[in-house]
Protein backbone atom coordinates (compact mmCIF):
# COMPACT_ATOMS: atom_id res chain seq x y z
CA UNK A 1 0.00 0.00 0.00
CA UNK A 2 1.22 3.74 -0.20
CA UNK A 3 0.02 6.98 0.20
CA UNK A 4 0.48 9.49 -2.11
CA UNK A 5 0.24 13.08 -0.82
CA UNK A 6 -0.79 16.00 -2.68
CA UNK A 7 2.63 17.20 -3.71
CA UNK A 8 5.49 14.65 -5.16
CA UNK A 9 8.93 15.06 -3.80
CA UNK A 10 11.97 14.57 -5.61
CA UNK A 11 14.12 13.34 -2.87
CA UNK A 12 12.29 9.73 -3.00
CA UNK A 13 13.52 6.13 -3.89
CA UNK A 14 12.56 5.79 -7.70
CA UNK A 15 12.80 2.21 -6.87
CA UNK A 16 10.47 2.28 -3.97
CA UNK A 17 7.01 0.53 -4.16
CA UNK A 18 5.35 2.47 -1.94
CA UNK A 19 7.60 5.42 -1.11
CA UNK A 20 6.18 8.09 1.78
CA UNK A 21 5.62 11.73 0.39
CA UNK A 22 4.46 13.01 3.29
CA UNK A 23 5.70 16.46 3.03
CA UNK A 24 5.06 17.00 6.74
CA UNK A 25 6.74 14.08 9.02
CA UNK A 26 6.07 13.13 13.05
CA UNK A 27 7.97 14.78 15.43
CA UNK A 28 8.81 14.90 18.92
CA UNK A 29 5.65 13.47 21.51
CA UNK A 30 4.07 12.99 17.82
CA UNK A 31 5.83 9.40 17.44
CA UNK A 32 4.74 8.33 21.24
CA UNK A 33 1.40 6.99 19.51
CA UNK A 34 3.51 4.35 17.13
CA UNK A 35 5.82 3.60 20.38
CA UNK A 36 2.34 3.25 22.47
CA UNK A 37 0.72 1.20 19.29
CA UNK A 38 3.79 -1.07 19.38
CA UNK A 39 4.08 -1.76 22.99
CA UNK A 40 0.03 -3.08 22.97
CA UNK A 41 0.97 -5.17 19.46
CA UNK A 42 4.17 -6.73 21.18
CA UNK A 43 1.49 -7.68 24.11
CA UNK A 44 -1.10 -8.92 21.97
CA UNK A 45 1.75 -11.01 20.25
CA UNK A 46 3.11 -12.28 23.66
CA UNK A 47 -0.48 -13.34 24.87
CA UNK A 48 -1.84 -14.90 21.96
CA UNK A 49 1.31 -17.20 21.84
CA UNK A 50 2.37 -16.13 18.32
CA UNK A 51 5.90 -14.79 19.40
CA UNK A 52 6.57 -19.07 21.15
CA UNK A 53 8.67 -20.82 19.05
CA UNK A 54 7.24 -24.27 20.36
CA UNK A 55 3.91 -22.68 18.55
CA UNK A 56 5.73 -21.80 15.48
CA UNK A 57 7.39 -25.48 15.05
CA UNK A 58 4.03 -26.69 16.10
CA UNK A 59 2.73 -24.77 12.45
CA UNK A 60 5.86 -26.09 10.38
CA UNK A 61 5.12 -30.20 11.85
CA UNK A 62 1.45 -29.65 11.05
CA UNK A 63 0.70 -30.43 14.58
CA UNK A 64 -1.28 -27.28 15.54
CA UNK A 65 -3.77 -24.91 13.81
CA UNK A 66 -3.58 -22.20 16.21
CA UNK A 67 -0.68 -20.69 13.86
CA UNK A 68 -2.43 -21.11 11.03
CA UNK A 69 -5.67 -19.68 12.44
CA UNK A 70 -4.44 -16.53 13.36
CA UNK A 71 -2.64 -16.01 9.68
CA UNK A 72 -5.70 -16.85 8.38
CA UNK A 73 -7.46 -14.38 10.90
CA UNK A 74 -4.63 -12.14 9.54
CA UNK A 75 -5.36 -12.55 5.68
CA UNK A 76 -9.54 -12.53 6.18
CA UNK A 77 -8.53 -9.01 8.15
CA UNK A 78 -6.31 -7.31 5.47
CA UNK A 79 -8.78 -8.59 2.77
CA UNK A 80 -11.87 -6.49 4.29
CA UNK A 81 -9.83 -3.75 5.76
CA UNK A 82 -8.74 -3.21 1.64
CA UNK A 83 -11.92 -3.62 -0.11
CA UNK A 84 -13.16 -1.19 2.22
CA UNK A 85 -10.34 1.43 1.50
CA UNK A 86 -11.39 0.53 -1.99
CA UNK A 87 -14.77 1.00 -2.16
CA UNK A 88 -15.30 3.88 0.56
CA UNK A 89 -12.19 5.76 -0.61
CA UNK A 90 -11.38 5.99 3.38
CA UNK A 91 -8.13 8.63 3.64
CA UNK A 92 -4.94 8.17 5.92
CA UNK A 93 -5.40 10.00 9.12
CA UNK A 94 -3.22 13.36 7.60
CA UNK A 95 -6.58 12.99 4.98
CA UNK A 96 -4.12 12.00 1.82
CA UNK A 97 -5.24 9.37 -0.52
CA UNK A 98 -4.51 5.55 -0.28
CA UNK A 99 -2.80 4.25 -3.60
CA UNK A 100 -2.83 0.39 -3.80
CA UNK A 101 -1.07 -0.44 -7.06
CA UNK A 102 -1.71 -3.10 -8.97
CA UNK A 103 0.67 -6.57 -7.83
CA UNK A 104 2.78 -7.98 -10.48
CA UNK A 105 4.47 -11.53 -10.30
CA UNK A 106 7.63 -11.73 -10.02
CA UNK A 107 9.62 -15.75 -9.91
CA UNK A 108 11.89 -13.98 -7.31
CA UNK A 109 9.06 -13.56 -4.87
CA UNK A 110 8.69 -17.33 -5.06
CA UNK A 111 12.51 -17.94 -4.09
CA UNK A 112 12.19 -14.88 -1.47
CA UNK A 113 9.20 -16.55 -0.13
CA UNK A 114 11.01 -20.11 0.01
CA UNK A 115 14.28 -18.48 1.87
CA UNK A 116 11.89 -16.41 4.37
CA UNK A 117 10.05 -19.67 5.40
CA UNK A 118 13.18 -21.51 5.55
CA UNK A 119 14.40 -18.81 8.09
CA UNK A 120 11.10 -18.89 9.96
CA UNK A 121 11.17 -22.40 10.40
CA UNK A 122 14.59 -22.61 11.73
CA UNK A 123 14.98 -19.88 14.07
CA UNK A 124 11.11 -19.78 15.21
CA UNK A 125 10.71 -16.41 14.60
CA UNK A 126 10.00 -13.91 11.77
CA UNK A 127 10.15 -10.08 11.48
CA UNK A 128 7.24 -9.36 13.19
CA UNK A 129 7.46 -11.17 16.28
CA UNK A 130 11.13 -10.63 16.96
CA UNK A 131 10.97 -7.64 18.72
CA UNK A 132 8.08 -8.93 21.23
CA UNK A 133 10.43 -11.88 21.81
CA UNK A 134 13.65 -9.97 22.05
CA UNK A 135 11.20 -7.71 25.00
CA UNK A 136 9.84 -10.96 26.56
CA UNK A 137 13.29 -12.02 27.24
CA UNK A 138 14.53 -14.46 24.44
CA UNK A 139 18.14 -12.18 23.61
CA UNK A 140 19.08 -15.45 21.52
CA UNK A 141 16.70 -13.86 19.05
CA UNK A 142 18.94 -11.42 19.06
CA UNK A 143 20.80 -13.50 16.52
CA UNK A 144 17.74 -13.66 13.89
CA UNK A 145 17.72 -9.72 14.37
CA UNK A 146 21.40 -9.37 13.28
CA UNK A 147 20.77 -11.64 10.79
CA UNK A 148 17.26 -10.58 9.37
CA UNK A 149 19.40 -7.00 9.25
CA UNK A 150 22.05 -7.98 7.29
CA UNK A 151 19.46 -10.16 5.18
CA UNK A 152 18.21 -6.50 4.08
CA UNK A 153 21.13 -4.89 3.27
CA UNK A 154 22.45 -7.59 1.28
CA UNK A 155 19.04 -7.99 -0.74
CA UNK A 156 19.00 -4.37 -0.83
CA UNK A 157 23.02 -4.09 -2.20
CA UNK A 158 22.49 -6.46 -4.78
CA UNK A 159 18.47 -6.30 -5.11
CA UNK A 160 19.88 -5.09 -9.20
CA UNK A 161 21.33 -8.38 -9.76
CA UNK A 162 18.75 -10.74 -8.42
CA UNK A 163 16.04 -12.38 -10.74
CA UNK A 164 12.89 -10.64 -11.21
Amino acid sequence: MSVVANKKTTDQDPHCAAPNLREEHDKGLELLKYLIIGVIFGIVFVKAEIISWFRIQEMFRLQSFHMYGVIGSAVVTGMISVQLIKRLNIKTMHGETIVIPEKVFKKGQVIGGFIFGLGWAITGACPGPLFAQIGSGYTVVLVTLISALAGTWIYGKFADKLPN
